[in-house]
């Protein structure tokens, strides 16, 4: 095939892609094609912009036309824990899914949020008190991964109240009126992927700062980084769940640095 070409379904063994709306950001599809590449494998990675609406018709085609997998976000992945024929542990438990495999037997949720979350962070949440910001499927992953690996105290704050009441009533957390400071600060809303703002001022910077969206000047990783924390972005977290869904779909350990360095490129 001539360089440059784009690659078909009928060209590649298998395919796989990230379900989302808005999806045209993202840098899965660099990331995971890099992967492949590097390690000889026949896939190949797409975006696939879909709303609500057509989400579960869409994601019921996907076997039948050489998908063996995807990836899920904003804001389908309480519909994909749904619609699935099983689910792992962890999707169960945090009641959202990031991660569809297809099998023959039907489709497999999975929540690599959590193990990616983890990952990124890079250090241990026990004994240390967070503090949540949001409260959708992102934001129930990293609640349940903080509470699950020992942190002292886990804060929700959300701008519909009742939302971060929900989330923390599920996991034993606390839903506060306000952010709080904490050794750990999570921004798991959109506000860097959309306009808005958060409510920061007063805040004591955190020691470690993790933004869930891509980019190092969003308006919380910019607090953040000018009040001395340690600021883990959302292209870290994006390799690392990444890596742990191309494990999953392949049955290969990935190349983290390709996919760290085709994520950042």
């Amino acid at each position: 095939m001539p360089a440059g070409t784009p690659r078909r379904a009928a060209d590649v063994t298998a395919l796989a892609g990230v379900l989302g709306h808005p999806v045209a950001h993202s840098r899965s599809p660099a990331m995971h094609n890099a992967a492949f590449a590097a390690l000889g494998l026949d896939w190949h990675y797409v975006k696939l912009p879909v709303p609500p609406e057509l989400f579960e018709r869409t994601v019921r085609a996907l076997p039948g036309s050489g998908y063996r997998g995807a990836n899920v976000t904003i804001p389908h992945k309480l519909a994909a824990l749904a619609l699935a024929d099983s689910a792992t542990p962890a999707a169960h438990a945090v009641g959202a899914a990031n991660t569809l495999t297809f099998e023959d037997d039907g489709i497999d949720a999975d929540n690599t949020d959590v193990g990616g979350f983890l990952g990124a962070l890079g250090e241990s949440p026990r004994g240390r008190t967070a503090v949540v910001l949001g409260a959708g499927g992102a934001a129930r992953a990293v609640v349940w991964a903080l509470v699950e690996a020992g942190a002292a105290d886990v804060a929700i704050w959300n701008r519909t109240p009742e939302r971060a009441q929900e989330l923390a009533n599920a996991f034993g957390a606390r839903a506060v009126a306000l952010p709080e400071s904490a050794d750990i600060a999570v921004n798991a809303t959109s506000v860097g992927l959309h306009e808005g703002s958060l409510p920061l001022d007063g805040l004591e910077s955190p020691a470690v700062a993790v933004e869930l969206v891509y980019g190092s000047a969003t308006p919380f990783a910019t607090w953040a980084r000018e009040g001395g924390a340690r600021v883990v972005d959302g292209l870290e977290v994006l390799v690392r769940q990444g890596a742990l869904s191309f494990q999953r779909w392949t049955g290969v350990d990935p190349p983290l640095d390709v996919m760290r360095e085709a994520a950042r490129g």
